[in-house]
């Protein structure tokens, strides 16, 4: 796949629809492994609404991501790390990207994540974090590819497995 061409890509805003796209798309035990399991529709509804206002105040937020056909097939983009947590990069911002099983392996992930990392830069961030979990080798693979270099590993909260902080620099904005 290296030398593949990577897919084309669209990122949005969250609309009040793609809470419902994300709810399907994301409504399958694989895709939600090392998440706790798929949410109900009133999670998304509230996760695309804090989105909206991460873009509205930053620039950036975890953007719907489209296949050249204009499908959702997922999330990508960053967001502050929730303060309210009580483990993890507070202060930091996270990218992350989160892709329905359909579309896995097919370089969506990784064609989103440098679209992501090219639109953060702009806004004059510096520097992003990637938390993963140990297990989730898909992902550790897409931080990888993005030459994001593994800070620290560490217990999850309940204590069965560890996860993994990649950063990555993006340089003077």
């Amino acid at each position: 796949m290296t030398n593949a061409p990577l897919p084309a890509v669209e990122l949005r805003v969250p609309t009040d629809e793609d809470a419902h796209a994300w709810h399907r798309v994301f409504d399958d035990p694989d895709v939600m492994e090392f998440l706790g399991g798929p949410e109900e529709l009133s999670a998304y509804e509230e996760f695309t609404a804090r989105q909206r206002l991460h873009d509205a105040r930053l620039g950036y937020c975890l953007w719907t991501l489209l296949d050249s056909d204009g499908e959702v097939v997922g999330f990508t983009g960053a967001q502050p790390w929730p303060a309210e947590k009580e483990w993890g990069p507070v202060g930091e911002i996270e990218i992350g990207w989160r892709l329905g099983r359909d579309h896995w392996g097919k370089g969506y992930a990784y064609a989103a994540a440098l679209a992501t990392v090219d639109r953060v830069r702009r806004t004059g961030l510096s520097r992003v974090v990637a938390m993963i979990d140990d297990a989730n080798e898909r992902s550790i693979a897409v931080a990888e590819r993005l030459g994001m270099t593994l800070e620290e590993t560490f217990p999850l909260p309940g204590g069965t497995r560890n996860g993994r902080r990649y950063a990555l620099s993006l340089g003077d904005a």
